[in-house]
């Protein structure tokens, strides 16, 4: 058996240049292929080309692969390498990945009729955006997987890897199997077959045993070849790249391609044609949060809802206790919010903004009837020509708390949460579908709530859930909570969670994992002894469980009538931040805001002197980023500028 290196990476790449789907990128001083879904079939070439003399895979091999896998959610598969007969849609030989396993596939002729047979490794970790080099040494029942030199993993099968494999009209495909599902994402350095031989010895004698390298293309070299004098430059990497210093430019298809420095948060970004997408970035952490407005507001102030209109700027809208003069919106001028305008509502509980089309909307939830007895939320809708909002639909509501808009397969909803009719805490809350025909909200399913307090629409992968946070049933505030998956048409029962006196839900993501937290306000029952303090509560989140297909108690935290939930992320930190309203003795309550730790789950991190706290929003601006917190107590709302090292 001739035993050199079969270079299948460097076979793959024309002497004159790259193959069309390839590109080269240079990650920690380590360069690598960018490979292309758009056309897997140009990243393959007759299995001719390697085995020259023989038309037999060998019996005994080694596969050596150095590559970089993306972090984040990777998806179920993505192929290597692969080794496809030209008339057949199935795998003869290949190399793919999942979420912490390795998979070797290889087709057994002997078996009757032929049959595939898959190798899995588990617990091997790639997908972290580091260079990895694999040895994977086949020798018939026996594959050992070797990952950056260190301890191997065995795995016996009782089919043995065939010893007549033929290679006869096949292909090698870098990175796929002649489809675009599955296409490998990250960068590939180094391929290469060696027959007859375990090369783990030879692969483990190097410094850097994760860029460890046998044979790799020349154009991927650290010294690439210099071009003759007045020869074009072969390899993208080698090209001249422009830069713009100073304030942020335009970003249209004239400017593709193109880099700008931001010198003021030592930012690199690249325009793709529409948008500056950030390439490097200095990673800011928090280090304290400081005063940055007292904003006087008409009256006390139920919920904020911050929100940009394009061309415009950005605003906040304050759901304000006291009807007259009703409830006031801000715009942020001169890095402060300024009064905008006032819209009339009766004891308005929050506000959401939200767009349809080129449309732009309002939408305020009222807790009381007005002057005139008449009970209602109103939908606002942006006139361009006046600058302001118009009241534009009227909606029967029963001391409503809250709205959630979202889309769900391209429509448009508008959802209510009814706290209560009369004395009657046990009613229906509202869903409104959009009718383009008429341009109206028009009622399309009713789902029974007890003084519910808000909604949170999410979706995840294809479905969509809505949460209703149910506060009280007239007797008790130990009730559950109901989590809906949204199923032919309208929403199904997913979920029941026990909350007590459930004000909020809050979703969030950290990488790949979804959490939903809960704002708990008090515990009540009627039948039951009254605890020492009705107030001082644990609030919990919950993280999603994909095996189980349901949300599980991840972690409590000690809150005091937490009413409502904030994520937000500051560099790579993520945190949470809790609007504690009262403890049972004041509402001169520390609101806290909390930092992920990753297996210790969420810690204060710093304490913010509240009063009768109500709600949080986050927001950031090119002067930084803020906190904006309102006061059901006190008719002055607080922006915290959150400091950065």
């Amino acid at each position: 058996t001739d035993l050199r290196p079969l270079d299948i990476l460097s076979e793959a790449v024309p002497a004159a240049g790259l193959a069309r789907g390839m590109r080269v990128f240079q990650v920690q001083g380590v360069r690598g292929f960018q490979l292309s879904a758009s056309r897997p079939r140009a990243l393959g070439f007759p299995a001719s080309r390697l085995f020259i003399h023989c038309d037999r895979f060998p019996e005994e091999f080694s596969i050596i692969a150095t590559l970089r896998a993306l972090s984040g959610p990777a998806k179920r598969n993505e192929y290597i390498f692969t080794l496809m007969g030209d008339e057949s849609p199935g795998v003869l030989l290949g190399l793919r990945y999942a979420p912490d396993k390795l998979h070797f596939l290889f087709w057994s002729p002997e078996r009757a009729g032929g049959w595939q047979t898959r190798v899995t490794f588990p617990n091997v970790s790639l997908a972290d955006s580091q260079w990895h080099t694999l040895v994977l040494a086949v020798s018939g029942h026996s594959f050992s997987l070797t990952v950056d030199c260190s301890v191997p993993k065995d795995v016996v099968v009782e089919t043995p890897f065939p010893s007549s494999l033929s290679v006869r009209r096949a292909s090698f495909y870098l990175g796929n199997r002649r489809r675009r599902k599955g296409v490998f994402t990250g960068l590939l350095r180094q391929l290469v077959l060696l027959p007859g031989a375990d090369a783990t010895p030879r692969m483990c004698r190097a410094v850097n045993f994760k860029a460890a390298t046998l044979s790799v293309p020349s154009v991927l070299q650290d010294v690439p070849a210099k071009p003759v004098s007045n020869e074009v430059l072969k390899y993208p990497y080698e090209t001249d790249m422009k830069v713009t210093l100073g304030a942020r430019p335009r970003c249209t298809k004239q400017q593709k391609a193109q880099f700008w420095f931001n010198a003021s948060r030592r930012g690199l970004y690249l325009c793709n044609g529409s948008a500056w997408v950030s390439m490097l970035e200095v990673k800011h952490r928090l280090d304290y949060v400081e005063e940055h407005q007292n904003l006087v507001t008409n009256s006390e102030t139920m919920g904020i809802e911050v929100f940009t209109i394009p061309k415009v700027g950005l605003f906040a809208a304050m759901a304000n206790r006291v009807t007259p003069p009703g409830s006031a919106i801000y715009r942020w001028t001169d890095g402060k919010f300024v009064h905008y305008q006032n819209i009339p509502t009766s004891q308005a509980q929050s506000c959401k903004f939200f767009t349809i089309g080129k449309k732009i909307f309002l939408a305020v939830a009222n807790f009381e009837q007005n002057e005139r007895g008449q009970e209602f939320s109103v939908i606002y809708k942006w006139s361009r020509r006046k600058a302001k909002f118009i009241a534009y639909q009227r909606i029967t509501t029963h001391s409503a708390r809250d709205w959630e808009a979202f889309v769900i397969e391209g429509e448009a909803f508008l959802a209510v949460v009814n706290h209560r009719e009369g004395n009657n805490h046990n009613i229906d809350s509202v869903i409104y579908r959009w009718n383009p025909r008429t341009g109206l909200f028009e009622a399309n399913q009713t789902i029974p709530t007890s003084g519910a307090y808000d909604w949170e629409f999410f979706t995840i992968g294809p479905y969509s859930f809505l949460a209703v946070a149910n506060t009280f049933n007239g007797t008790s505030t130990r009730i559950y909570s109901h989590i809906y998956i949204w199923l032919s048409g309208s929403f199904q029962l997913f979920q029941s969670i026990l909350t007590f006196g459930a004000a909020d839900w809050e979703v969030f993501h950290i990488g790949d994992r979804v959490f939903l937290a809960v704002a708990n306000s008090h515990s009540y029952d009627s039948g039951m002894p009254e605890p020492s303090n009705f107030y001082a509560i644990n609030s919990s989140i919950y993280e999603l469980n994909i095996t189980a297909q349901m949300f599980v108690k991840f972690q409590d935290l000690l809150t005091y009538s937490a009413l409502d939930w904030e994520f937000f992320s500051v560099g790579d930190d993520s945190f949470l931040v809790v609007a504690n309203s009262f403890d049972g003795f004041t509402f001169s309550v520390n609101s806290i805001i909390y930092r992920w730790q990753g297996y210790e789950g969420f810690v204060a991190a710093h304490q913010l002197p509240t009063v009768g706290c109500r709600d949080w929003e986050a927001f950031h601006t090119a002067e930084g980023s803020y906190l904006f917190y309102s006061s059901a107590k006190e008719p002055l709302s607080k922006v915290l500028k959150l400091k950065t090292t």
